[in-house]
């Protein structure tokens, strides 16, 4: 039976950009029928014979669009391969993003892309890495200010699903499940937020958190922590087929990576301003929990 979470899209068409926009941003899943972009198979060949380095600090292996730069990648990898494939990634899926939405990428910011080769299951990592806990997404070194984390994924293994694991939307679990002392702590300014401001202010590349900021990573941290909520959610499981493409809200809906190996991603910021249904857009809950403003 296919999942409450998950919408299938035989035939994408940006005729149904409206329709696409308020499913992805009410929590759903787009996930595309047939492959929407092509990636040729020497690349994908060599995608499938990459390894990961084994430093803690690499979750993924990493491309940054922007410096069209790799990070994370194993010792003796042919690091100029593996650019070449991911930058094709980057740009297909880029490409058909903002034929699909390009309501969103008038004002996206182009985020960065990442291939993760290490299966899942039973992999070693810290609690607060770890992706087979359900969370919602935060960045600790890009904060978003209350733009949306739009993520497309497609599974490059040749034989193996993906699976997920869903405890429902922000929508469903922050009045459920944020401490109101989680909320309190996001709006208070601390010392190192204070430090953070003046290197930003001396010119230096400093992230800056808003109170959104603090409290999405905080209640990523919270919710991985949680015996209660990862035991008590409702949850969903999705299985993502061999080859399939998918575009998520990952800051709306939870989420935890049971297993699978080979998933390629690109990320998107998607600006607050170009949102169909602001209302429903995780900092604009917040607020209403918070009874205040977050951004």
């Amino acid at each position: 039976m296919p999942s409450p979470l998950v919408e299938t899209v035989a035939e994408p068409s940006p005729a149904r950009e409206l329709e696409y926009c308020r499913a992805l941003e009410q929590g759903r899943i787009l996930l595309f029928a047939r492959p929407p972009f092509e990636l040729p198979e020497p690349g994908r060949s060599r995608l499938l014979a990459q390894h990961q380095t084994r430093a803690g600090y690499h979750k993924n292996i990493a491309y940054r669009p922007a410096q069209d730069r790799v990070t994370g990648f194993a010792r003796g990898s042919d690091a100029e391969s593996l650019r070449g494939a991911l930058r094709l990634y980057s740009r297909r899926a880029t490409e058909f993003a903002a034929w699909l939405l390009p309501r969103y990428a008038r004002s996206w910011r182009l985020d960065l892309a990442s291939f993760r080769p290490e299966e899942e299951e039973g992999r070693a990592l810290p609690r607060r890495s770890r992706n087979d806990l359900i969370h919602v997404d935060a960045f600790p070194t890009r904060p978003t200010r209350g733009d949306r984390i739009l993520r497309l994924f497609t599974n490059v293994n040749p034989a193996e699903p993906r699976v997920w694991l869903s405890g429902g939307t922000f929508e469903d679990i922050a009045p459920r499940f944020a401490p109101a002392s989680l909320v309190a702590r996001a709006r208070r300014t601390g010392l190192g937020d204070r430090l953070r401001g003046l290197a930003r202010a001396a010119g230096l590349k400093v992230a800056v958190r808003s109170p959104y900021d603090r409290f999405m990573l905080s209640f990523h941290h919270y919710l991985k922590e949680s015996a209660a909520f990862q035991e008590g959610a409702e949850k969903s499981r999705v299985e993502f087929p061999a080859g399939a493409t998918w575009m998520v809200f990952t800051d709306m809906v939870s989420h935890a990576v049971l297993k699978g190996r080979y998933a390629l991603e690109q990320t998107f910021l998607v600006a607050r301003t170009s949102l169909v249904l602001p209302d429903k857009a995780p900092i604009a809950i917040l607020e209403r929990i918070a009874q205040a403003p977050m951004s």
